[in-house]
Order: structure tokens, then sequence, then C-alpha cells
């Protein structure tokens, strides 16, 4: 691994750079994506059952209770219906602007990801064409051509491009399933969210 490495050239601590932020940034997002899974359905259910059995009192224990980010969304609104009453847009404002934190959260590291997945390759074309340089001025100073020179020369070269793609594929799936994971959170905060106000609403007519 280290005559690898050292084939490669300068370029290869740029993606050995890039590698070890696009792991670190892996598992800091599975650990977030752990801490954060919740059954929302089953939330939904204790909110309007506690809510139904204590009132808004019962509803903000069971949502302090469970501490998920979705939880953290729908206390603000159960709390704006505690202060307001039946007002939806209130609600709604207030679940929302908690909404948008709890994204940000999630959403996290993804940018970083994202940066890793488009350099990596770049960074190893780069290697690769500052071999195929430095492969040709050998040739040259040679005067002849050596078929093994040469194949010696593009191998090396060569070795950055496979690095670099080699991180930025694996990384460019964990980043399209963190996408995914985030949408379908947002999915649950919204339907969630709709499904407290309405019971909320219907029980305060």
């Amino acid at each position: 691994m280290i005559d690898f490495f050292n084939r490669g050239g300068w370029t290869m601590w740029f993606l050995l750079t890039a590698a070890i932020i696009g792991i670190l940034f892996i598992i800091e997002r599975i650990i977030t994506f752990i801490w954060a899974r919740v059954n929302t359905q089953k939330l939904v259910n204790d909110i309007t059952k506690a809510y139904n059995a204590n009132g808004v009192e019962g509803a903000i224990r069971i949502c302090k209770r469970n501490n998920s980010p979705i939880a953290r969304i729908l206390i603000e609104g159960v709390q704006a219906y505690a202060i307001v009453g039946k007002d939806k847009d209130a609600m709604e404002e207030a679940m929302e602007g908690a909404a948008v934190k709890e994204l940000a959260f999630l959403d996290r590291g993804m940018s970083a990801l994202s940066a890793v997945v488009t350099l990596a390759p770049m960074m190893g074309f780069l290697g690769t064409v500052s071999g195929m340089v430095s492969a040709f001025d050998a040739i040259a100073l040679a005067g002849t051509v050596d078929a093994k020179l040469v194949a010696s020369g593009i191998s090396e070269a060569l070795i950055t491009t496979m690095t670099g793609l080699s991180i930025a594929i694996p990384i460019s799936a964990a980043h399209t399933w963190f996408s995914e994971m985030i949408n379908s959170y947002t999915r649950n905060m919204e339907q969630a969210a709709n499904e407290v106000v309405t019971h909320l609403l219907e029980q305060g007519k």
C-alpha cells in the first residue's frame, strides 16, 4: 500500500485527505440518522392520546420524552396551540421555524460529501496528467521509445485516476442514500405535523 501510494505521486496526499474527510462525515451521518430515527406514526398516536387524556401538558411531556427532531418540531406546534388556540397558521409557522433548524442539522456534512465526490476524480485526473507529463519527459531524456518505460510511466500515472474514482464512487453512493433518508424524514415531518395540527383543531372544536 505504501509503495502504491508513493507511485501515485503528490496528488495522492490530496486524495488521502479527501478519503479521510469522506469517511469521517459518513460515520457522523450514520450516527446522526440512527439517533434521529423514530417511529413517526407511533409518536403521533402517543401525542394525540396524551392530549386527549391530559391536554396540552400531556402532549408536551410525550414530545420532551421522545427528544427526536420530529418531536422537537411537533412540540412547537403544540405550544403554539396552547398560546394562540385554534390558529392553524400560527401553529404551522411555529413548526416551520423549528423544521428549518432540524433539517439543517440533518443536512449537515452533505455539502462536504458532495465536494469530495466532485473533487476526488478531478484530483485523480490531475495526478494522471501530471504523471503522463513526467513519463513523456522521461522518454524524451532517454532518447528512445522503450515500451517498458512507457508502460511503467502510464501505469503510475493511472494510479491516481483509479484512486480518485475508488474514493468518489462509494461516497457518492453514501451521499445518495443520505439524501433519500433526509427526503424521507422531511416527508414524515410534514405528515406528522399535519396530523397533529388536524387533531388539535378538531379537538378544539
